[in-house]
């Protein structure tokens, strides 16, 4: 078995045997792995250590799993989220994701593919950003150190996911990004790139960045993906 370079990973689940069968699969691989069986337990091991990823149940006694994710963000602390749980629908991963959740696993679901979804999380995690703190469009302006996004000098309220979305498009911007290339490099290699999640999202996005401004930046092309530019054309809507 190929071992990878040890990880610091929080499972906060109250099942003894999923806890059980996520904490010997990944000790096999050479990872430090601790247990919480409840919500409070979680977010005291949560905000008190040092964390490589934090695997969180969304059904849990005591705190429920979404809000041990909302205040382990409030908080500060930007250890990535993996939630884990039987609830699938769209509306409740935009839910675990709005909260700042990184991703979504749903139960049940084979160990390869957990520990695949991991290894992608630490990766996207540990790359080091050696562009500009402040990305610019027009008038858009995005702080990657204090997370705020500006337009006209107005204060945007965007969600985790709406956030990081918007910092890959600027990163990327004046080219098409693939709907694929999006949700690998926001939700990871290996999340469902047949539902609409990414669709409502660049929408609600939109609705934020563009609707109240008369120059529109955002733009879906037909058939390739998504862009953020200045420069508007009749492929793109």
């Amino acid at each position: 078995m190929q071992k990878t370079k040890a990880m610091y990973i929080l499972v906060v689940e109250d099942e003894p045997k999923v806890a059980s069968f996520i904490k010997k699969g990944l000790e096999d691989y050479g990872h430090e792995v601790t247990i919480a069986e409840d919500g409070d337990k979680g977010l005291e091991l949560a905000l008190g250590s040092q964390w490589d990823i934090v695997l969180l149940d969304v059904m849990l006694p005591g705190l429920q799993g979404m809000e041990v994710c909302k205040k382990i963000r409030e908080s500060g602390s930007l250890v990535p989220v993996m939630m884990l749980t039987a609830l699938g629908t769209i509306e409740d991963k935009m839910e675990g994701f709005d909260l700042g959740a990184d991703d979504y696993l749903v139960k049940p679901f084979e160990f390869k593919e957990l520990l695949a979804r991991i290894n992608s999380l630490h990766r996207r995690n540990s790359k080091s950003d050696d562009q500009s703190a402040i990305l610019y469009l027009a008038d858009l302006q995005l702080n990657t150190n204090k997370h705020e996004v500006l337009r006209e000098g107005k204060l945007i309220n965007l969600t985790a996911k709406e956030y990081a979305i918007l910092e890959y498009l600027l990163k990327h911007k004046e080219r098409i990004v693939s709907r694929t290339e999006l949700t690998e490099n926001i939700w990871g290699q290996g999340f469902d790139t047949g539902t609409n999640v990414v669709d409502v999202y660049i929408n609600l996005l939109r609705k934020k960045v563009d609707k109240n401004f008369s120059q529109k930046l955002i733009y879906t092309r037909v058939g390739f993906g998504y862009i953020i530019t200045e420069k508007h054309n009749e492929n793109q809507e």
